[in-house]
């Protein structure tokens, strides 16, 4: 694997938006009608339009996209986006992306139809100095208060269920020792307890009792990679919202019509 490029000022991000596929049909491309979910249409845009705007918007001075379709690779470049070949996998995709836009890294999913510029800021700024690498997740009451009735994957730790939000930060060089825990975690995902199950019989017997937070266990997991690693918590209910099923781009849809969320806009 070649070295990182250098790492530009503090202020400066790149931002890589992850666009491949799993390979076979795909529920809500074929639901909308389209060759790739990430070129439904949602308030006139794109989604993958939608999450360069917000990436942008908040900061990134260049942007790429992982794609594995023609069709994706063409309308990225339309849109301006660096294209690059998606590999097997996000995690593999995402050393890759460092390996072209170095570090910091601001990684995000094309599906990440709600994404707005501020979560992205706000993110960035909550990360602490001196993380390698950070995660954002939103407990399960913020995301039903923000989402009534939406159903997601929670990790239940001592402060609550957590659920992903899309958006990582290789905030430095040594955060590719990142890729191969998650590409561990990545095949663990739909499945809590083989994750736990990395903490160590210490942490694990903690994890269940209930006494282990979110925190301490992205923390612990980066150690073990020889990284600093942050879980920072999100205040945003709908950045746990992504586009996975049918009914999650209805559900997007009907929040993106809603004249409240538009007046937030």
């Amino acid at each position: 694997m070649s070295t990182p490029p250098a790492t530009p000022p503090a202020t400066a991000f790149s931002a890589l938006i992850l666009a491949g596929s799993r390979g076979g049909a795909d529920p809500v491309a074929d639901y909308a009608g389209v060759a790739h979910k990430v070129l439904i249409e949602l308030d006139g845009r794109t989604l993958l339009a939608r999450v360069a705007e917000a990436v942008r918007a908040a900061g990134a001075t260049q942007i790429a996209v992982s794609a594995s379709d023609d069709t994706v690779r063409d309308h990225a470049r339309a849109l301006g986006l660096l294209v690059l070949d998606a590999a097997a996998g996000p995690s593999l995709s995402v050393a890759r992306g460092i390996e072209a836009l170095g570090t910091p890294l601001l990684v995000t999913t094309a599906d990440h139809a709600l994404l707005r510029a501020e979560w992205v800021a706000r993110f960035r700024a909550d990360v602490p100095p001196g993380a390698d690498v950070a995660v954002l997740l939103a407990r399960r009451d913020v995301v039903e208060a923000a989402a009534p009735g939406t159903r997601r994957t929670y990790l239940t730790f001592a402060d609550g269920g957590w659920s992903g939000c899309n958006l990582f930060q290789f905030a430095t060089p040594r955060a590719i020792a990142a890729v191969e825990l998650w590409r561990r975690v990545e095949a663990d995902r739909k499945r809590p307890w083989r994750i736990v199950r990395r903490l160590g019989i210490g942490l694990l017997i903690r994890y269940a009792l209930g006494r282990l937070t979110l925190g301490e266990a992205i923390a612990h997991l980066g150690r073990k990679a020889g990284l600093d690693a942050a879980a920072i918590p999100c205040p945003y209910g709908l950045a746990a919202v992504d586009v996975d099923k049918p009914a999650d781009l209805d559900l997007v849809r009907a929040i993106v019509a809603d004249t409240r969320y538009r007046s937030r806009n």
